[in-house]
């Protein structure tokens, strides 16, 4: 617990703030509905508790010293959170904002569709989404969970194991004969993911085919290469939930009799520290149910 004389009492702070924004004793007083001599006291006490001069007496007028200015803006935008917190407290007791970092991929074709279950289920609450590919530090970020691929190796995180990621292979129609066979795609350029250099070896090692694919095209994102598979550039490997749509229009297809891989799972990750949190509570209850 941090020492008392770092944290000191709030109605000390209110009349420092109001000084500093007023610039006056006075006005202070009359917007804190006390007396000009408690506000002085206020702020001679919380001086007193610093160590430090926060205003300096010029023609009869109370100015900011250096310290004080930048405490004052400091404390303004405490008090302003203190403020906020309370107001939505007191108005929307059962909601809140959960911050979510999401896999662009994920986010939009699989996560996105099912949101408006959870938000009918949860008014209260606002999701605000953000786009992250890397692990990153909770500590040091403002969210309170992100969607995680791989495994449960997040530095620090606890999880819950959303689904396995099935990988299909994918091309345009007429790249090859309706009955091709897995070692006929190493006949194509394969598309690869560039977090996922690998995809495509373990793919033709689940087939057993053990030749090494050719190099091809990489791209950071899997809707850009989806985009260059339907266009006949190459092959791609996408997530089955990804792929579905264009396979069921016919944009691309699919061969038949092919060993299933995958290369890891979907997580829900969140530092421990924001395990009760409640709209976190109620977002993990819901997605880990789907």
């Amino acid at each position: 617990m941090k020492q008392r004389r770092f944290l000191p009492p709030l109605p000390w702070l209110s009349a420092f703030e109001a000084v500093a924004r007023l610039g006056s004793v006075t006005q202070a007083a009359a917007e804190l509905n006390l007396s000009q001599g408690a506000v002085s006291r206020q702020v001679q006490k919380l001086e007193t508790q610093l160590g430090i001069e926060l205003f300096q007496r010029v023609k009869k007028r109370l100015v900011l010293t250096p310290a004080g200015q930048t405490y004052s803006t400091d404390i303004r935008h405490a008090i302003s959170t203190i403020t906020n917190a309370t107001i939505r407290a007191a108005t929307n007791p059962k909601g809140g904002v959960l911050e979510l970092s999401i896999l662009p991929a994920f986010g939009t074709n699989w996560l996105a569709p099912r949101l408006p279950g959870f938000l009918a289920a949860n008014p209260g609450i606002t999701l605000n989404l953000s786009t992250r590919v890397v692990p990153f530090d909770f500590a040091h970020e403002r969210f309170h969970a992100a969607i995680h691929f791989g495994r449960t190796d997040w530095p620090g995180a606890e999880a819950l194991k959303l689904m396995e990621e099935d990988l299909v292979p994918v091309i345009a129609p007429g790249l090859l004969p309706e009955n091709a066979k897995a070692c006929d795609l190493a006949r194509l350029p394969l598309l690869h993911l560039e977090t996922r250099r690998k995809a495509w070896a373990r793919w033709f090692s689940a087939q057993n085919i053990q030749e090494a694919p050719p190099s091809s095209m990489v791209f950071d994102q899997f809707a850009t290469m989806e985009q260059a598979a339907v266009a006949g550039i190459g092959a791609a490997l996408l997530p089955r939930y990804l792929a579905q749509s264009d396979l069921d229009t016919g944009r691309l297809v699919t061969l038949a009799n092919t060993h299933p891989t995958s290369l890891g799972a979907y997580y829900l990750v969140w530092p421990p520290s924001a395990a009760t949190y409640p709209p976190l509570v109620a977002f993990r209850e819901w997605i880990g149910k789907l």
